[in-house]
């Protein structure tokens, strides 16, 4: 079972429950009885049990579990407690006071997962090096064996629902996600943003320039990889608490450089910046400087090198986004880079 479980008779509790589940984003099997609820009792994520059900319930001793709480709307009598801890309930939760908590304890059980996604993040070691474009690849080509997620954290960029063909889909941008507090779960960004087959994308609205809030950051990262197996962050080159913060909360670091004097030479900044905050490598972008060259002068190990991709502005006009074929160089490239850091869990 996936679902939360709920035994209880009353009419009046359960619909409050109901109510704070559906905030939640999940929907909890209901057992109007300890028998019915024997069933499910061992498989489900977190169990709910009605103040009307616990007497029951403790007669029919169920296996002792975590995550059981008591539940019962308006003041808790001074009995329940015994016998909340005869099934082995964590607490006893008084409605409606403690509604807020409840629902985030809901989220957290529709969230449950074996693991969280990989968290990559993307910048330009100098501006026009490919950084967006890339990390749109990277979202692409991982979309093809799992769920993904290109998160936007350049207020300043085209928008990647541009570069990825999805501006004209409808979903939830950061000027809505940032109006609303609270738990944020994992499957609701999933399903609220624009989104092709496995790939979503939480990008800007188009207009003015918007700017980041931390607490929406934190809970669009936190939910973000808890609900996909790839979450690609395209970061902006402007040094900003709240950046190094992101960057941090990433697996591996890309920085995209030209190998150009100018651009080796910006990306040494930029590298001697970010390296002390998340495990960080090279990615080259088409020919001139050496490779060697290039990660002598920034410190970094490169994690590919490819060349320039023909077709990518067609591409992208057409909506494809700029993977367009598996076999040009940006899916090559990005293909590596996946396969490397999945095999290893990180960038080393």
């Amino acid at each position: 079972m996936s679902s939360p479980l709920l035994i209880t008779e009353d009419d009046a509790l359960l619909d409050e429950v109901l109510r704070l589940a559906a905030a939640a984003g999940v929907t909890p099997v209901v057992a109007r009885s300890a028998t019915e609820a024997l069933s499910g009792w061992a498989a489900a994520p977190l169990v709910l049990v009605g103040a009307d059900a616990v007497h029951g319930l403790a007669s029919a001793r169920p296996a002792r579990r975590d995550a059981t709480h008591v539940v019962t709307v308006g003041p808790v009598p001074h009995d329940l407690f015994a016998v909340a801890l005869a099934v082995g309930a964590e607490s006893v939760v008084e409605l409606p006071r403690s509604a807020g908590w409840l629902v985030e304890v809901l989220t957290d059980a529709g969230d449950r997962a074996p693991s969280r996604g990989l968290a990559i993040g993307v910048v330009g070691g100098s501006g026009g090096a490919g950084a967006t474009t890339f990390a749109c690849a990277l979202g692409q080509v991982g979309s093809h064996s799992g769920a993904a997620i290109v998160i936007d954290a350049d207020p300043l960029g085209p928008g990647l629902d541009r570069v990825l063909g999805l501006e004209l889909q409808d979903g939830v941008r950061w000027d809505a996600l940032q109006r609303t507090t609270g738990r944020l779960s994992a499957r609701s960004l999933h399903d609220a943003v624009p989104h092709r087959g496995g790939l979503g994308v939480l990008t800007w609205a188009s207009g003015a320039a918007g700017s980041l809030q931390a607490f929406a950051v934190r809970e669009a990262m936190s939910a973000a990889r808890r609900g996909h197996d790839l979450v690609v962050v395209d970061l902006p080159r402007a040094r900003d608490p709240l950046v190094d913060e992101l960057v941090a909360r990433c697996d591996a670091l890309l920085v995209l450089v030209a190998p150009t004097v100018t651009g080796v030479a910006a990306a040494a900044r930029m590298s001697a910046r970010l390296r002390p905050i998340a495990p960080t490598r090279l990615v080259v972008r088409g020919a001139g400087i050496p490779v060697r060259e290039v990660e002598q002068v920034t410190g970094l190990a490169e994690a590919v090198a490819m060349a320039d991709q023909r077709g990518l502005a067609e591409s992208i006009d057409l909506g494809l986004g700029p993977v367009r074929s598996r076999r040009g160089p940006l899916a090559r490239a990005a293909q590596q880079v996946l396969r490397d850091l999945t095999a290893t869990g990180q960038a080393a």
